[in-house]
């Protein structure tokens, strides 16, 4: 049996019967998670790296989603990596999930160079120093570039991907020249881009980039993803992401 603490949950992620431990007063998971878990191209037998994995989302997504052979999470919160391999026992996952107390910017103290097939994050979305910090810990370390920047986890993608790897992330559009920039300074080229809009006719609020370890030149713009339709419903694609 599974011990909660204080203030947390245990929601039902609606997947094969997944679930995940949360704490309403801590970050919590949200849609930007579930679209990385789908465009993420994780192959049978592939090996998953998840930076600040925070709730341990994503490699229990990939885990009931995919056949991947093993998914790593990297959090550098103590608190917050304690929660997640709960979660990861809650479910059965201790033969494919790893989740690991750790500093990105210390990869090689964890693993070692082309060690992974596929590196997906989740990452701070706000430069450091940039709009309104949290009071809450736990919070501002998710959402601000305190303990991790963007060039933390490309740079630790391009050194721990294996040549034709890939690297996943979801962003925001305002990063979009920076996190090019940084692929490619990083030895990782962009191939697919996606941008995801709340509804039609509205500017997007994320993005969904993948790139590749050496690849070759040739970015690929893919149809837009819209959350909700004009009349406000979920829209087809994101009742199919979410197994309605």
């Amino acid at each position: 049996m599974v011990e909660l603490r204080n203030n947390e949950r245990i929601d039902d992620l609606q997947l094969n019967g997944l679930k995940l431990i949360q704490d309403p007063e801590a970050f919590c998971f949200g849609v930007d998670a579930v679209l990385l878990s789908d465009f993420a191209d994780v192959k049978k037998g592939h090996r998953v790296l998840d930076i600040g994995t925070g709730t341990g989302i994503i490699p229990i997504l990939l885990a009931g989603k995919t056949q991947a052979a093993a998914v790593v999470g990297l959090e550098i919160q103590e608190t917050v990596a304690e929660m997640a391999s709960r979660s990861v026992s809650l479910n059965g996952l201790e033969d494919r999930v790893e989740i690991l107390c750790g500093d990105v910017r210390e990869y090689s103290r964890y693993f070692g160079k082309s060690s992974f097939d596929v590196v997906v994050s989740n990452p701070p979305y706000t430069n450091k120093g940039c709009g309104l910090v949290n009071p809450h810990d736990s919070k501002a370390v998710s959402r601000h570039e305190i303990l991790c920047t963007l060039e933390d986890v490309v740079g630790a993608a391009g050194a721990l991907l294996a040549p034709g790897g890939q690297l996943a992330m979801v962003h925001r559009p305002e990063r979009l020249a920076d996190i090019v920039c940084c692929m490619r300074n990083c030895g990782i080229e962009p191939k697919y881009l996606r941008m995801v809009h709340p509804k039609p006719f509205k500017k997007p609020s994320m993005i969904l980039i993948k790139g590749s370890r050496g690849g070759k030149p040739e970015l690929k713009v893919m149809e837009p993803l819209y959350v909700y339709n004009a009349d406000g419903t979920y829209s087809h694609e994101i009742n199919r992401i979410y197994g309605r």
